[in-house]
């Protein structure tokens, strides 16, 4: 293959009358992690479409507008990051030449310097909620617009001959097969069949037609929305305080019933983003919050500073095998330690957590505003984010650390792949456990757990759960639990990095388990946060997730699949492989909803579901009713616990209680205590974690100088 074939210069259109602005071969990162670049061939058009796909002879691939996109570009490693809030393009150009060829065709459709819009309004939560409603509506509907121009775009890039279904399962295409289905003018029917066979194609007649009724729908959407916005702009005319966008969108309590707890197999994110009950915005009952309108139809460019040495090395590539984990085995007397762990747990201890009663809410709702996130963020393109100081504003009330807990929640899972003898069936639980892990993001946006203190810790007696932190720069979580029968072990850390309009979490840990002579390994796919400069934020998992039994060699691999424009949301699946590449068993469904083992084309069975989330979930941060109880001190708890426990902390207590000024001040003093400790040489170390290469593992002791009420052994306080 020759040079020239591999780098050819990007092509610019000389004449206006040709649909094809730029196109030529440029470098995009994989979906998958770790997997680098892969040569793709990019074509911008005078849409502001800028498509991708293996050849110019390939279809597209997929797609970003860049009138709505936030580009992000570092001159000199010729990278250009192109995020649209529900896709990201990681680009590496070839040459400085094509990337200034790139860029020049780019900024034709995105703002330059003066032309970006910094008012600020301020508004009060309450007593303005009609601003609210009619500010989230016409927002939405403008999303509305945009996608549906989107779509005409695709429908006349396409050629109709070619297949275009993106309906993946049975269940899928009869619904959209539907005659009196609302979607279904946007499915062409031109194609080909599963057994590869050409369709008929698509009559000229028959797709002008379409056109015409999409373009109809269009045009009626444009009036509406113009004339919301009249109306708003007549309202705020004769109001005291202007209007905020993207603000929350009130919810009856019938409403968010139905939202909470009715699973949809079907629903789309379109649906999903629509739906106002699902916004998790922290604005104050009463305080003013500060907001940033995006010139519409606008896109932006922010420019990346040059990488330090820490983050032109990349990424921390983690061993497949667990070599730690073998170093930690490799003394009799640390396999007696290891086997000791494995123990049963005490029995009164964990029988006694699950008959303690509960709390069902918090003591107070949302406390604080993150009005201003999006201008934070702005500053810090690309970075690093865990190395920025946010006000606690920022913060929901539970730590990092209680954070990880979160995902135990379904730990009965694992007791059920304990039970299981069959190595398949087994397999499939311990996947249900890893998705269900993501299940408590729901209604999950834009806060971040505190940031814990080194050596601060957080203990769960219902699984016998430890977790401390371990490490302050890079901030690393390592965790323990245990049940009857099977022992969990991981660490928790990565990097999080804002492209312009999304929030990418970068995990970097991994979890290992082990049941009887087994022992599952499993990573973690990439998660965005959408929509942070203006709608409804959510939380979308993208990647794939592999579990491997290290010694047998069975593993399950599981696909998180990004949503499209009409696609199933959520949605995963997976396929369980025995070590010579035969598929055993698959699994299917979403990691919000429920996962199930397919029996055959017409049965499952269901492996996990969701617990309801509160009622109230809305108000408190969109917690699940397990989260809500992480942060209470129970009967069983008083007295008992060390005082380095999250549940300890001054600064989470008053956020949760809704004082938010005593909340800021005791961060702030905690955190300057952190600072005087590592000044005067006496930063603490973990204390129930040690380091065994890139891994940290349980040493033992929690639990049997936590029943001697830590008189041998006292911990001293962190605040």
């Amino acid at each position: 293959m020759s040079l020239s074939y591999l780098h050819q210069s990007p092509h610019v259109a000389a004449s206006p009358d040709q649909a094809v602005v730029c196109e030529g071969w440029l470098l995009k990162k994989r979906r998958k992690k770790m997997q680098g670049f892969a040569r793709r061939y990019f074509v911008l058009r005078e849409s502001g479409i800028l498509s991708y796909s293996i050849s110019p002879k390939h279809p597209v691939r997929d797609q970003i507008a860049i009138p709505h996109a936030a580009l992000s570009t570092a001159v000199g490693r010729k990278d250009i990051h192109v995020d649209s809030s529900n896709a990201t393009f990681h680009i590496k150009c070839f040459t400085i030449e094509d990337f200034n060829t790139w860029m020049a065709a780019f900024r034709k459709f995105i703002a330059v310097d003066g032309r970006k819009s910094t008012a600020a309004s301020r508004i009060s939560r309450l007593g303005h909620s009609h601003w609210n409603r009619s500010s989230i509506i016409a927002e939405d509907m403008g999303s509305v617009i945009a996608e549906l121009e989107a779509a005409i775009i695709l429908l006349q890039m396409d050629d109709p001959h070619k297949k275009n279904s993106s309906l993946k399962s049975k269940s899928d295409k009869e619904k959209f097969n539907h005659k009196d289905n609302k979607f279904s003018m946007f499915r062409k029917a031109g194609g080909h069949h599963e057994d590869g066979t050409l369709a008929k194609p698509m009559t000229e007649a028959n797709l002008h037609a379409r056109y015409q009724r999409i373009n109809a729908a269009v045009e009626t959407l444009k009036t509406q929305h113009t004339a919301l916005l009249r109306s708003l702009s007549g309202m705020q005319s004769d109001a005291t305080q202007p209007v905020a966008r993207a603000s929350p969108l009130p919810a009856t309590a019938e409403d968010r019933s139905e939202e909470l707890l009715s699973p949809s197999r079907f629903s789309t994110a379109l649906t999903r983003r629509l739906k106002g009950a699902s916004s998790i915005s922290s604005l104050s009952d009463g305080g003013p919050v500060e907001w940033f309108d995006a010139q519409d139809n606008v896109g932006e460019e922010f420019v990346l500073e040059e990488p330090t040495p820490d983050e032109e090395r990349g990424p921390i590539i983690l061993q497949t095998s667990f070599s730690g984990y073998k170093e930690y085995e490799g003394s009799s007397s640390d396999e007696d330690e290891v086997a000791q762990h494995l123990s049963k747990p005490e029995p009164d201890l964990t029988l006694q957590a699950r008959q303690v009663a509960r709390r069902t809410c918090l003591p107070c709702g949302l406390a604080g505003d993150e009005g201003s996130l999006f201008t934070m963020l702005k500053r810090n393109v690309g970075k690093d984010l865990s190395t920025i100081t946010f006000p606690v504003s920022f913060n929901e009330p539970l730590t990092m650390l209680q954070q990880v807990a979160e995902e135990m929640e379904y730990h009965e899972l694992l007791q059920q792949a304990v039970n299981s003898k069959d190595p398949v069936e087994r397999i499939c639980f311990i996947a249900a456990f890893a998705v269900s892990g993501y299940a408590h993001t729901r209604h999950r946006s834009g806060r971040k757990g505190f940031n814990p203190m080194l050596a601060e810790t957080f203990e769960d007696t219902r699984m016998r759960f430890i977790a401390e932190k371990v490490s302050h720069n890079p901030v690393v979580v390592a965790y323990h639990a245990e049940g009857n029968g099977w022992q969990l072990d991981g660490k928790s850390a990565g990097r999080t990095k804002f492209w312009g309009k999304s929030l990418e979490v970068i995990p970097l840990g991994a979890a290992r388990l082990k049941i009887e002579g087994d022992i599952y390994e499993w990573n973690k796919p990439s998660s965005f946060i959408r929509n942070l400069m203006m709608g409804t934020k959510y939380f979308e998992h993208c990647g794939k997730m592999t579990i491997k039994n290290l010694v047998s060699g069975l593993s399950c691999a599981i696909e998180f699949k990004p949503a499209g424009y009409w696609g199933v949301s959520n949605e995963v699946a997976g396929a369980v492989m025995s070590p010579s590449g035969e598929v055993r068993a698959r699994i299917e469904g979403k990691w919000d909803e429920q996962l199930a083992l397919a029996l055959d084309p017409s049965h499952l069975h269901v492996l996990w579901r969701i617990s309801p989330f509160p009622k109230q979930a809305l108000d408190y941060y969109g917690f699940t009713a397990y989260a809500i109880t992480l942060n209470e001190v129970t009967s069983d708890l008083e007295g008992k616990l060390p005082p380095t426990d999250s549940r300890l902390r001054p600064d989470v207590r008053a956020l949760e209680e809704g004082n938010v000024d005593l909340a800021e001040e005791e961060k702030t003093r905690l955190e300057e205590l952190q600072r005087e400790r590592r000044r005067r040489g006496a930063e603490r170390e973990p204390r129930w974690f040690k380091q065994a290469g890139e891994d940290w593992l349980y040493v033992g002791g929690y639990w049997e100088t936590r029943a001697k009420g830590w008189r041998e052994s006292p911990v001293e306080p962190l605040w």
